[in-house]
């Protein structure tokens, strides 16, 4: 449960107003879910943190669902009270510890995977610790419980230092892949460590993806570069009102939605 601390600041702080409805759609960035004893990155939720933000979002009435279903509701006018969860890297945990969380509080979200590091595990974090990646029949799991399937690129490489060639294979090639996987459209794609410049993102829309994550795209905009707010284990209910409201408040209109 909240506590009575972090629920009273929430109300004195004033409830936020359900998401979607304006111009900057409010977008959660997670990325591995279980034992956060060991993690120099800052990249670990426990399931008991996710199980608190989730119950946070339900109880202000919003509601968590995949980037393509967030833009999709919004394009028709019906974006009211959603936000989108994402989860980058693909990681094994996603599966045993985020699945069952989500489906409890009737949120979906999307899952940004590496087709290129199937089944092996995060080499490009040098600090550690290692971390098992998804596998492919967990990647089809994932997707059978309702989750959307993005691309993080192949191997999770800067694309901005990338040569042509390079940047065509992680772009073109892992959304080929991850739609010969699944059986399904692949509309998404998240930049590796969130670095895009311009011809990265227009890689990235001529390889036929509907919209593209970032973090902060700088002056960049528009569906290709989506701005997201990293949501983490030291955020409680407060910290989370505030990420809320201080994304809607900073962030320009995003061209094209």
């Amino acid at each position: 449960m909240l506590s009575s601390v972090e629920s009273v600041s929430v109300r004195h702080a004033g409830s936020p107003e359900p998401g979607g409805t304006g111009p900057v759609p409010w977008i959660a960035m997670y990325h591995s879910v279980g034992d956060c004893s060991d993690d120099p990155y800052h990249v670990t939720i426990t399931p008991a943190r996710l199980e608190r933000q989730l119950r946070w979002l339900r109880g202000r009435g919003l509601r968590g669902v995949s980037v393509g279903e967030l833009l999709t509701a919004r394009a028709r006018g019906a974006g009211r009270g959603l936000v989108g969860l994402t989860f980058d890297d693909g990681y094994a945990d996603f599966v045993t510890d985020a699945l069952a969380p989500l489906a409890r509080w009737e949120c979906t979200a999307t899952l940004f995977v590496l087709p290129g590091r199937l089944g092996g595990e995060n080499a490009w974090d040098p600090l550690g610790p290692r971390k098992p990646l998804l596998t492919a029949d967990a990647v089809r799991e994932a997707h059978r419980a309702g989750v959307e399937i993005g691309s993080h690129g192949m191997t999770h490489v800067d694309l901005t230092g990338a040569d042509d060639s390079t940047l065509r294979a992680e772009v073109a090639g892992s959304r080929a892949l991850l739609t010969e996987l699944t059986g399904a459209p692949v509309e998404g794609f998240c930049y590796p460590y969130g670095t895009v410049d311009r011809r990265v993102a227009d890689a990235v829309r001529a390889a036929g993806y509907r919209y593209a994550c970032a973090i902060d795209p700088g002056e960049l905009n528009g569906p290709h570069v989506l701005p997201r707010v990293h949501v983490g284990q030291k955020d409680n209910a407060l910290r989370l009102f505030l990420k809320y409201r201080l994304h809607r408040l900073r962030r320009r209109p995003v061209a094209g939605l």
